[in-house]
């Protein structure tokens, strides 16, 4: 006979260990603000300011403004609703932030800011929301890394931080969150790369899954049940996301190892393979092509390690010059550096008419060489983002895996790293740097070279992320008080923070600080 005392009775060795999800469940809804480090709330703080950057300018942007036709403004009477669109608007023009792993804050940070919005909660609500969905979202997402979907393709992020995000602002039980997380999960989303480069389908990408996970969340409050084994049972989710899987990373260092740490913020549109060859044009435009008598560029290398290379061989395909669609344009090495070695930046207004139909871009685009620097590659692979802590996790395991991202010399390279797993991620890196060479038509080379991208995960972020953030707001139009104000978020009362939030999306009812 079965009572419930049974299970504590048993010998430790007869126990059967809880579901991934369960576990991750029972966790995430018990964390209140006082449990987490105050150092994370801080990176939240900043993140939450960022993807606000993001979301506004989505929402400036045509695109943005169809997709508010369709399902309405970011602020709205059903919250659901609200959510979705705060998600799709943040995440189309790749300023969205990742992590190790996943582009967490389409999610993370859009349905707290809707919830806490609708519910009145005040600023440490809001960022104890924000830091539990990053915490389940990049867990999840990191046990599935090493398969098919990486990136912003990899859309189950948002089905597990939606649903982390809504269920913490809302302080369900965790039989509500173990029920809401199962039906999330049970019927994951897979884009297809054709719609993701070459059409408004991308628009969706977030949206989609964040409506999925609101749906998900009210069958559970209904009483509806999802498999708590459904992460790693044979016929679950990692068995058809995972090319390795690692369920382990689910649950591992709960508490104490935060995936907020690993928080790289975007500095520029574009994928992250871009961003540091972008810091580089832009250090080469101000200090030599700005100058009246510099001259003009006439070929242009980017070394880069392979991650960028990936990323450049997927988008190549479908950009064409002039028209090129958005989905594949923010991918593109070459138009990012070469805009921004024209003007000194690379903003979202390069991405559409008329700057996209400039014929010297084009020219230059079509004279900048990408090329692989296997150093670059090993400290990618010794970096906990995107993906070198799973394979640390993974070990030999993960070979075939490599084989088919980098062939053979990527497997050699990886079995020369260091194979000890993290147990925190309080030094956690993004190393995917570039080298930028410019050829100038007078014979001279200019080189600039950036290991760790402005904004990247690593130890100059973690010390500047409020200042960087701020940086980017201001750059994109937001009012200044709201980026000031940014910092205090976890001292804001309700009003305070709805009142924030409204300016902060570019629905400032004031116009100024009030």
């Amino acid at each position: 006979m079965h009572g419930e005392g049974f299970e504590d009775s048993a010998p430790e060795h007869t126990r059967v260990p809880e579901p991934a999800l369960g576990e991750l469940a029972g966790w995430a809804s018990q964390v209140r603000p006082e449990a987490v480090p105050e150092r994370v709330l801080s990176l939240a703080a900043s993140q939450v300011l960022s993807q606000a950057a993001a979301i506004r300018t989505g929402a400036g942007h045509e695109l943005g403004r169809r997709m508010t036709r369709a399902f309405g403004p970011p602020l709205q009477s059903d919250t659901c609703r609200s959510a979705a669109v705060l998600a799709g608007l943040g995440s189309w023009l790749n300023l969205d932030d990742t992590a190790y792993a996943g582009h967490l804050s389409n999610s993370t940070v859009a349905v707290p800011l809707a919830y806490a919005y609708a519910h009145r909660l005040d600023g440490l609500s809001l960022l104890t929301a924000v830091v539990v969905a990053n915490e389940c979202a990049a867990r999840v997402t990191a046990s599935a890394t090493l398969g098919p979907l990486r990136g912003q393709s990899a859309v189950h992020t948002h089905l597990v931080g939606a649903t982390a995000a809504r269920l913490h602002c809302e302080q369900a039980s965790g039989t509500v969150w173990r029920d809401a997380l199962g039906l999330a999960l049970g019927m994951p989303n897979w884009p297809l790369m054709r719609a993701f480069l070459a059409s408004d389908a991308r628009l969706l990408n977030a949206l989609t899954p964040v409506r999925t996970a609101m749906d998900a969340c009210d069958a559970a409050y209904a009483g509806l049940h999802g498999a708590p084994d459904l992460v790693e049972h044979p016929d679950g989710f990692l068995a058809r996301f995972a090319d390795v899987p690692l369920p382990e990373a689910v649950t591992a260092g709960l508490g104490r190892r935060w995936h907020t740490e690993t928080l790289s913020f975007k500095m520029h549109p574009g994928g992250p393979g871009v961003d540091a060859a972008v810091d580089c044009a832009a250090r080469i435009h101000d200090e030599v092509l700005a100058r009246p008598d510099a001259g003009q560029p006439e070929e242009v290398v980017v070394e880069a390690s392979l991650y960028t290379l990936f990323a450049g061989q997927k988008a190549a395909p479908y950009v064409t010059g002039p028209g090129s669609p958005q989905g594949a344009l923010v991918l593109d090495t070459p138009y990012a550096v070469a805009v921004t070695l024209l003007n000194g930046r690379f903003t979202p207004d390069d991405l559409a008419s008329p700057a996209l139909d400039e014929p010297r871009r084009w020219d230059l685009a079509k004279r900048v060489r990408l090329t692989h620097d296997p150093a670059m590659t090993r400290d990618l692979l010794c970096s906990e983002a995107p993906f070198g802590e799973a394979l640390r996790q993974a070990g030999s395991a993960a070979e075939p895996w490599l084989r088919s991202f980098g062939g053979d010399a990527l497997v050699r390279q990886a079995a020369a790293q260091e194979r000890s797993v993290r147990g925190d991620f309080r030094r956690a890196e993004k190393a995917t740097g570039a080298r930028v060479t410019v050829l100038m038509a007078d014979g001279r080379t200019v080189v600039r070279e950036q290991r760790v991208p402005e904004g990247g995960a690593g130890p100059d972020t973690r010390m500047r992320h409020a200042r960087l953030v701020r940086q980017k707001f201001r750059a994109l139009g937001g009012p200044a008080w709201v980026a000031g104000q940014a910092p205090r978020m976890h001292r804001m009362s309700a009003r305070e923070l709805r009142q924030w939030i409204e300016a902060a999306l570019g629905n400032d009812p004031y116009g100024a600080a009030p």
